[in-house]
């Protein structure tokens, strides 16, 4: 039984939070683990600009999760970042400590430690520069995302309504293409997320099949509309839901350092 010298409380900031799994994912983490004195909430946010004033209210307050839309925005809110955080650009994680800010960034890690054993257990040696990989999606976690396919030696495209950079593809440009030679598919939008499960990423589905691996950071509902018309193609498909614990468990190591 780990026993915390002082009551601590933990929580989640973003907007809206009615998807997420965190507040229950900890709660049952403290009891399985018999951790005592720890709580954890949901803060629902809609402007990043509270977070100064969230604090300031919560004394025992000791460590933040951080999810859409603020993963980006709320680094000016920090006294710090840690070294992942930085090349990064993204926070998903914050330590509050002494009444200092510190960011970090565990999505990398965690998407980085679900993505590889799955690609190599199903094909050795995709990881070793034969795929390339589109990142559906430009914000916060997408960066995390980037940051984690560096380093495995994975290239990679984003994919966005309103490209604006050169390693930049369109949603209708996707449509113009007679093969998808990206093997890879990681959707970082919200696309999907309960309570808007009906929506989907406009991809051009007939160019998928059992070739392609398509990984969905949504894991509420498990199976969202694109796993579901990927895997109908013969594509393999993995949500969120390994990620979010192993990046949580990240998180909690930072926490308790």
């Amino acid at each position: 039984m780990q026993h915390l010298a002082n009551p601590a409380q933990y929580g989640l900031i973003g907007y809206p939070l009615g998807h997420s799994f965190s507040q229950r994912y900890f709660t049952e983490k403290f009891s399985r683990d018999g951790i005592t004195g720890a709580r954890y909430d949901l803060f629902p946010l809609p402007d990043i600009a509270g977070l100064p004033a969230l604090v300031g209210a919560h004394p025992d307050l000791c460590g933040l999760n951080v999810t859409i839309p603020h993963k980006v925005t709320a680094i000016r809110y920090l006294h710090e970042l840690d070294e992942t955080a930085q090349a990064v650009g993204a926070v998903n994680t914050i330590r509050i400590r002494n009444g200092r800010l510190t960011g970090f960034n565990t999505d990398a890690t965690g998407f980085e430690q679900s993505l590889s054993p799955w690609l190599v257990g199903r094909e050795p040696g995709l990881v070793a520069g034969r795929i390339r990989a589109l990142i559906l999606g430009t914000g916060g976690a997408s960066r995390a995302i980037a940051f984690a396919l560096r380093r495995l030696g994975i290239d990679f495209t984003f994919v966005s309504r309103h490209p604006g950079a050169q390693n930049h593809l369109s949603y209708e440009k996707l449509h113009t293409l007679t093969a998808l030679d990206y093997t890879l598919i990681v959707n970082t939008t919200p696309l999907g997320m309960y309570p808007e499960q009906h929506t989907c990423p406009d991809l051009p589905f007939s160019l998928l099949d059992h070739r392609h691996f398509v990984y969905d950071l949504v894991y509420n509902p498990a199976e969202t509309l694109l796993l579901q018309r990927s895997k109908a193609r013969g594509a393999a498909v993995k949500n969120g839901l390994e990620m979010l614990h192993l990046q949580a468990e990240a998180a909690w190591a930072i926490w308790q350092d």
